[in-house]
C-alpha cells in the first residue's frame, strides 16, 4: 500500500504539472492572437499615416507660399513629437524608446509591467512618433506591446507568478514576428537576446513558438504574406568572394561599437538638458521636415531607403552622406525619448554601408564582385550583430525580411566576425546597456507602484 500511495502521489503531481504546462501553451496561443491583431492594427495605422505624409510632402508647392507651407509642415511634425512625448512622460515613462530593455527587466522582475498603461500609451504615442518621420522602427513598440499582452493574459486568467516569464516571452516573440512577418526571428531573438532572462524548458520554448507563429499567421492574413522588404533575390556569391564578408564584418564591428557608445552618451547628455522636450521637438521637427521635402530617404524608419539603395538609385558619395546623416538622426530620434525601435534604422544603416563597401570593392576590382546588393543584405545582418550582439537573430532577420535564403553562408561569416570583434572592443549588447542605464536612473514613484 505504501508504494501504491507513493506512485499515486507522483502521478497526481505529474498530472497537475502537465495541466499547468498545457495551460501555458493555450494562453500563449491567446497571446499570439491578440498580439497579432494589435501588430496588424499598428502596422495599418502607420502605413496609412506614411502614405498621407508622402502625399503631403509630394504636393509641396514652392510657387504658392513656401514659407507658410513649410512652417505648417514643421508645426505638424513638432506637434506629433510633442504629443508622443507628453503621453509617455505623463502616463507611462517606461513606454519611451524601444521598450525591449523594459521587457528584459520585467523578466528579471526589476522593472514594472503596467500593461493597463503601457498598451494604450505605446500604441498611440508610437503612431505619432513614427508618423512624424523620425528615424524609428515599428518593431520596438510591437515587441513591448506583445510582452504586455502576455502580462495582461496572465493577470486576466489569474495565473501564478511563475507563469509570468513564458507568457511575456511569448508576447515579445509575437511582437517581433508581427512587425516583420518574421516568426523564426521572433523565436530566435527571445532565445538569443533574452537568454539571461528567459527560463528555458520544453514548454517555455514551445510557448514562444506558438506565440510567434500565431501572431505571424494573423498578420499575414490581415496584411499580406509578402516579405517586409520586397527586393531582388540574390544567388549565393562565388566562393572567391567569401573572404570579403569577413572584412565587411570587421568594419561593422567598429560601426556597432561607435553606434552603441554614441547612443548611450547622447542619452546622458540630453538627460541633463533643462528643457529636452522643447529642444527635441523644435530641433528635430525642423530637420525632419526639411529633409522630408528635399531628401525623403534621409527620414523615416528606412524601409523605402533600403529598397532605393538596393535599386542602385544613388552614387557612392550620396550613400556616404546618407549613412552619416541617418546615423546621427537615428541616435537623436531615439535619444528624444519618444516610443520607437532601433531595428529598422539599424537595418537601413547596414544596407547603406554594405552597398558602399560593395561599390568600393567593385571600383578597384570589377571582376571580383557580381552583385553589390549582396553586401547590403549582409550589412543588415552585420550591424544588428555588432550592436545587439545577437548574430543568429541578425541572420534570421535579414533572411526572413528579404527572402534571401541562399545568402546564409556569407551572412554567417559576416555576423560572426562583426559580433566577435565588437566584443573584443568591449562593446556590450545595446539592450543590456540600456537596461543597466534604466535601472541606474529609475526612481520609484507613486505611478510606478500603481
Amino acid at each position: 500500500m505504501g508504494k501504491t500511495a507513493y506512485f499515486y502521489k507522483v502521478a497526481q503531481r505529474n498530472i497537475k504539472a502537465d495541466a499547468k504546462n498545457i495551460n501555458v501553451l493555450l494562453y500563449s496561443l491567446i497571446v499570439g492572437i491578440i498580439a497579432g491583431l494589435l501588430s496588424s492594427a499598428f502596422r495599418i495605422c502607420i502605413s496609412k499615416i506614411e502614405i498621407l505624409r508622402e502625399k503631403l510632402y509630394g504636393n509641396f508647392d514652392f510657387s504658392l507660399s513656401p514659407i507658410l507651407e513649410g512652417i505648417g509642415l514643421i508645426l505638424l511634425i513638432i506637434g506629433a513629437i510633442l504629443i508622443a512625448l507628453f503621453l509617455v512622460k505623463k502616463f507611462a515613462p517606461e513606454a519611451g524608446g524601444s521598450g525591449i530593455q523594459e521587457i528584459e527587466g520585467a523578466l528579471d522582475e526589476v522593472r514594472p509591467t503596467r500593461w493597463k498603461r503601457v498598451l494604450p500609451v505605446k500604441f498611440i504615442a508610437s503612431i505619432f512618433s513614427l508618423g512624424s518621420g523620425m528615424l524609428l522602427g515599428r518593431e520596438g513598440p510591437t515587441v513591448q506591446i506583445g510582452a504586455n499582452v502576455g502580462k495582461m493574459v496572465k493577470e486576466l486568467f489569474k495565473q501564478q507568478d511563475e507563469q509570468n516569464n513564458p507568457l511575456l516571452s511569448a508576447g515579445a516573440a509575437a511582437g517581433l514576428a508581427g512587425a516583420f512577418n518574421a516568426p523564426l526571428s521572433g523565436i530566435v531573438f527571445v532565445i538569443e537576446e533574452m537568454h539571461g532572462h528567459f527560463k528555458f524548458n520544453f514548454y517555455s520554448v514551445a510557448a514562444i513558438m506558438i506565440g510567434s507563429g500565431t501572431s505571424d499567421l494573423i498578420v499575414r492574413y490581415l496584411i499580406g504574406e509578402d516579405p517586409a522588404l520586397s527586393i531582388k533575390i540574390f544567388t549565393s556569391p562565388d566562393i572567391s568572394e567569401i573572404w570579403l564578408f569577413g572584412l565587411l564584418g570587421l568594419l561593422f564591428s567598429f560601426i556597432g561599437y561607435l553606434f552603441n557608445n554614441i547612443l548611450l552618451k547622447s542619452l546622458d547628455i540630453f538627460d541633463q538638458l533643462k528643457n529636452p522636450i522643447l529642444f527635441f521637438s523644435i530641433g528635430l521637427g525642423i530637420i525632419i521636415a526639411v529633409l522630408s521635402i528635399y531628401f525623403p530617404d534621409m527620414t523615416g524608419a528606412g524601409y523605402n531607403t533600403i529598397k532605393d539603395v538596393l535599386g542602385h538609385s544613388f552614387t557612392i558619395w550620396v550613400l556616404i552622406i546618407m549613412f552619416a546623416v541617418r546615423f546621427i538622426l537615428s541616435i537623436l530620434s531615439y535619444s528624444s525619448g519618444v516610443p520607437g525601435g532601433i531595428f529598422a534604422p539599424l537595418l537601413s544603416l547596414g544596407a547603406i554601408f554594405g552597398m558602399v563597401f560593395g561599390y568600393t570593392i567593385q571600383h578597384f576590382n570589377p571582376h571580383l564582385i557580381n552583385e553589390t546588393g549582396v553586401y547590403a543584405v549582409a550589412g543588415m545582418a552585420a550591424i544588428f550583430a555588432s550592436t545587439v550582439r545577437a548574430p543568429l537573430t541578425g541572420i534570421m532577420l535579414a533572411i526572413e525580411i528579404t527572402s534571401n535564403y541562399e545568402l546564409t553562408l556569407p551572412l554567417i561569416i559576416t555576423t560572426v566576425t562583426a559580433s566577435v570583434f565588437t566584443a573584443f572592443l568591449g562593446n556590450k549588447p545595446i539592450y543590456t546597456s540600456l537596461l543597466e542605464r534604466t535601472i541606474r536612473h529609475s526612481k520609484p514613484s507613486k505611478t510606478q507602484l500603481e
